[in-house]
């Protein structure tokens, strides 16, 4: 049994009442739910099952997911489906542009299943479609929550080259509990990402779940760790489990420690810290471009 499974699986810990979220509503909602349907699109906000969802379609955004639906990794925490991807859509760039622009988004989001079984990892999709955004929506900002590529550094360069506003990649959860919670990851090659990211100029920005059962040290110790490849932006959330085959719920972290953890992040030299029950990666995502 694995140290991240409770003693007993099948008894799961009751939601505190700081984790209500809203319920969808609204015509801004019910504009982007027409959207994603009329053209096909992948969102993260339904397939990662992010509890954010209503409030952010409500006012109008979403967190677009590109290379389609299916994930060539497993990672224990992520509700996005596990298996062969299908073939890649060479229209999708421009479907995920006209979609920006038609939903009029100043600060757009995007990110992308992991697809090991492309030889560029997708980057190829990636730099299109951040080119096809910017060709629709000139006035448009973005953000772009990548992958690994693997550690194929040439892969990562041409993200590096497009140079979106802000670029992401989350570290997810401290390095005692990677292997469990990531799998295919590396905790030290997901650190060489963003130092690289840095160092190619860009603006950086990583995300780190909280309940799986690492100590308050080794949070801290994690966000040390990304202080010092010169990580920008750091958010801190909940981890929530999206279905019975996925990670437990170890433990609910509550409001005040968060308050302390975005206390401490700032005092380390993060430019923005966004940490709290509900918060995920892309939340408040317009925020953080300072």
């Amino acid at each position: 049994m694995s140290e991240l499974e409770n003693e007993n699986s099948s008894v799961r810990i009751k939601k505190p009442k700081w984790l209500r979220v809203k319920l969808p509503t609204g015509e801004n909602y019910k504009k982007v739910r027409s959207l994603v349907d009329q053209h096909k699109l992948h969102t993260i906000c339904e397939s990662g099952s992010c509890p954010n969802m209503g409030e952010c379609w409500g006012e109008g955004t979403a967190t677009f997911m590109i290379l389609g639906n299916i994930c060539t990794r497993s990672c224990g925490f992520c509700g996005v489906q596990t298996g062969k991807p299908d073939a890649v859509d060479e229209f999708e760039p421009g479907k995920v542009a006209h979609s920006v622009k038609t939903m009029g988004v100043k600060h757009a989001v995007i990110t992308s299943v992991d697809r090991d079984d492309l030889k560029d990892g997708g980057s190829t999709i990636w730099a299109q479609t951040v080119r096809a955004v910017r060709n629709q929506s000139p006035g448009t900002t973005m953000e772009t929550l990548i992958p690994d590529f693997a550690g194929k550094w040439e892969n990562l360069q041409v993200i590096i080259d497009i140079a979106p506003e802000i670029v992401s990649h989350n570290l997810e959860t401290v390095r005692r509990l990677t292997k469990q919670v990531r799998i295919q990851a590396k905790y030290d090659r997901s650190l060489e990402v963003l130092f690289r990211l840095k160092k190619g100029g860009m603006r950086t920005k990583s995300g780190v779940m909280l309940g799986l059962g690492e100590s308050r040290e080794e949070v801290i110790e994690t966000m040390q760790d990304l202080a010092s490849v010169g990580v920008d932006i750091l958010t801190l959330g909940q981890y929530l489990q999206p279905t019975p085959k996925h990670l437990p719920v170890v433990e609910f972290i509550t409001p005040e420690q968060f308050d302390e953890y975005k206390e401490l992040g700032l005092k380390m030299g993060f430019r923005y810290v966004e940490s709290g029950p509900l918060v995920r990666s892309s939340y408040h995502a317009e925020k953080h471009l300072f």
